[in-house]
């Protein structure tokens, strides 16, 4: 099975993904794309969110950072404040 299909756009801007492409690719309904596009190429990525264990590595990553930067809880929640224009 060939990684080559053609399809068509509608007129409302929609794009199939042919059926050998999304099985081969295990492409679900409900799958996100950063969407690429420069002269005649248009480039689909498919995405996803980090696993959990992912997720958990960076926050206690950047909870560090902010730690050795010296920026408490009461920081964040100010500049939170701030760019929503609450008053304390």
């Amino acid at each position: 099975m060939a990684n080559i299909a053609t399809t068509k756009m509608s007129s409302k801007g929609q794009v199939v993904i042919p059926e050998n492409i999304r099985k081969k690719m295990k492409l679900k309904t409900g799958t996100q794309f950063v969407v690429m596009g420069e002269n005649d190429v248009v480039i689909l990525k498919s995405i996803s969110p980090p696993a959990l264990d992912e997720f958990d590595s960076l926050i206690a990553k950047v909870r560090k950072q902010g730690k050795q930067a010296g920026i408490k809880k009461s920081d964040i929640s100010d500049a939170i404040s701030k760019v929503r224009g609450e008053n304390k």
